[in-house]
């Protein structure tokens, strides 16, 4: 049996062999074993996996799921739904508008590794298989067959014809469009792919409210993780199903509703980020969630200068530094050098002012160069900001930092009345300290993305891109680089001495090894740049996404011990591999990346 998949130029057989997925069995079987593989999964979260409450999570119960039972049944009912929708059952259609069988697999793998993982945890740290329930047993064979059919599903992939280099331009263009209309036809031919709807507006403003509001749980619940097995469980069921709901193009599909509604995304967003300091009953989260917030909001202001304006900066943590020590010297600190105590709005604009000098300061000379070159001239102004700061303590050389004591004592913030340091109650909710630095970091936050993307969106943004994308053409075009660059090199450091204003009060304390290049807890600068590139370089969300990812893992991680920089190091490694273009990418650059195989916004939007 073969099939025909044609291309622009001349058809392609397909053989029944190379349908076939990795396990040799007929599609409709493997397609219903998967499906029911993961019915019987979530069946199997209802019961008791192991005998005695010793391992965390207490999973003895029968009909009620515990801990990491939870997120095998949410990999099981995603496995179950997809199979559904491949079988075109009616409502479930639109959840895969590019297809289901790539979902199928990655959400039984999401069921597979969480449940082996636990049933494997539980048997080495309780001494043995024998401390298994039936519901272990069952749990393990259920997610092995749910992953075998996934396995046995059909895999096809568009062939498209190479690009002769000897084409014109409008012969290469030709080309690439009939590649891309064979890549689409070819999407449409793997299953059954619901066409796009045109919903009412009120319809698609209720998905965006439900999208965020599972948002705020998945990271609520990832945050509130109260032991490392469950936070490694979390790890792999949202790592695997987000990838799945990826695959299916249900992602992008949100996308496409949250870009027609953008001011209602980006308020209902900051609606949900405001909502979490009410899911926590103490401080505990809510210092995690200011440093998080603090954290993304930095890497969102590199993302002007790395991500729209293509400046490789090394050593933007020193602005993040130079904005803390501003405002710390001018809040009425006992150990600052200078006698001036000033309200919190002047700090922080003094915080944001000092560092938007040193930006043009560390600019006018370097920005000239290019690439690698500027990378070394900024990482060598990270450290010169750090040894300068650790010896001005009045023996090495004046008394302006106080050396490597740094500056402690920093008083809480009391404005219109209103203290900082201490806790409030609000609608029957206490909300402490961190939560009230919570609150105000999500208002800066919230300035940092309006001067993004009002910056992104202006003249001077569409310059800052092309520079990025071919300097010597923008300049051949009348741009002046030097101005732009050094423009988004000022604005990047005032929006990081903004953030460091606010980093000065919540920490109380600023010291030079707080602004280090690498060092295991973030922010510096490394994880800095590896935020903005691993959530998405020229994107709003995508730093804030990488942000949190980057500061909240590793401080889930610290079991690991000596481990956890080599763990946290395979984990970007294969992201970059198998998802250069971050995890939100730019369109312009998932194109770039996926210029010579098939384009994955192509085929997400197949169905679309």
């Amino acid at each position: 049996m073969t099939t025909q998949t044609t291309t622009a130029d001349t058809p392609h057989t397909t053989t029944a062999d190379e349908r076939t997925g990795l396990i040799a069995l007929p599609p409709h079987i493997a397609r219903a074993t998967a499906t029911a593989g993961g019915a019987l999964t979530v069946v199997s979260a209802f019961l008791a996996w192991t005998w005695t409450p010793a391992f965390p999570g207490d999973l003895t119960y029968y009909g009620y799921p515990g801990g990491l039972q939870w997120l095998v049944l949410i990999g099981g009912a995603l496995t179950a739904l997809f199979g559904l929708a491949s079988y075109g059952v009616k409502g479930t259609r639109w959840l895969v508008p590019a297809g289901a069988d790539s979902a199928i697999k990655l959400s039984a793998l999401a069921a597979f590794v969480t449940a082996w993982y636990t049933v494997i945890a539980i048997s080495v740290q309780l001494g043995g298989v024998i401390n298994l329930e039936p519901g272990g047993y069952v749990v393990a064979l259920t997610t092995l067959a749910a992953l075998v059919g996934a396995l046995a599903l059909p895999f096809e992939r568009p062939h498209l014809l190479p690009a002769d280099p000897e084409d014109s331009g409008w012969d290469q263009f030709k080309h690439r469009a009939g590649n891309q209309w064979a890549t689409v036809k070819a999407a449409l031919a793997t299953g059954p792919v619901a066409p796009a709807r045109k919903l009412p507006g009120y319809v698609e403003i209720l998905i965006i409210t439900a999208v965020l509001a599972l948002g705020l749980t998945v990271f609520t619940y990832g945050i509130g993780t109260e032991y490392d097995e469950l936070f490694l469980g979390f790890l792999m069921t949202a790592g695997f199903g987000l990838a799945a709901l990826n695959k299916a193009g249900l992602i992008a599909r949100v996308s496409g509703l949250t870009a027609r509604h953008r001011n209602v995304a980006m308020i209902g967003a900051f609606v949900a980020a405001a909502a979490f300091p009410f899911t926590q009953s103490d401080d505990q989260y809510a210092t995690i969630g200011v440093n998080i917030l603090i954290f993304a909001t930095v890497a969102l202001g590199l993302n002007i200068v790395v991500g729209l304006a293509g400046l490789l900066d090394l050593g933007y943590v020193a602005f993040l530094g130079v904005g803390a020590y501003a405002a710390a010297m001018v809040s009425g600190s006992p150990s600052s050098p200078y006698d001036v105590h000033l309200p919190f709005w002047a700090a922080i604009l003094v915080g944001a002012t000092v560092s938007m000098i040193f930006g043009v300061l560390i600019g006018a000379p370097t920005l000239r160069l290019r690439g690698d070159y500027l990378a070394i001239v900024t990482l060598g102004f990270g450290e010169i900001f750090r040894i300068t700061v650790l010896n001005l303590d009045g023996t090495s050389g004046p008394d302006v930092t106080n050396g490597s004591n740094g500056i402690s004592s920093i008083p809480n913030l009391n404005m219109f009345g209103f203290d900082f340091g201490a806790a409030h109650t609000i609608g029957g909710f206490t909300i402490g300290r961190f939560a009230n630095y919570f609150f105000l970091m999500l208002l800066v936050t919230l300035i940092v993305v309006v001067v993004f993307r009002r910056s992104s969106e202006s003249r001077i943004g569409r310059a800052w891109i092309a520079i990025r994308e071919d300097e010597t053409a923008a300049l051949a075009m009348g741009i002046n680089g030097f101005r732009v660059k050094l423009v988004a090199f000022a604005l990047g450091a005032t929006l990081a001495g903004l953030a460091g204003a606010v980093q000065a009060h919540v920490t109380y304390t600023v010291t030079p090894e707080q602004y280090q290049f690498a060092h295991v807890v973030p922010p510096n600068s490394a994880f800095l740049l590896a935020a903005v590139v691993l959530g998405g370089m020229g994107t709003i969300s995508g730093p804030l996404v990488g942000g949190a990812l980057l500061f909240l893992i590793p401080n889930k991680l610290q079991f690991l011990g000596d481990y956890q920089l080599f763990a946290f190091g395979v984990a970007l490694v294969l992201l970059m591999r198998f998802r250069p273009e971050g995890m939100i990418p730019n369109r312009r650059r998932q194109l770039e990346f996926h210029e010579n195989e098939e384009a994955p916004a192509t085929l997400t939007k197949a169905g679309a």
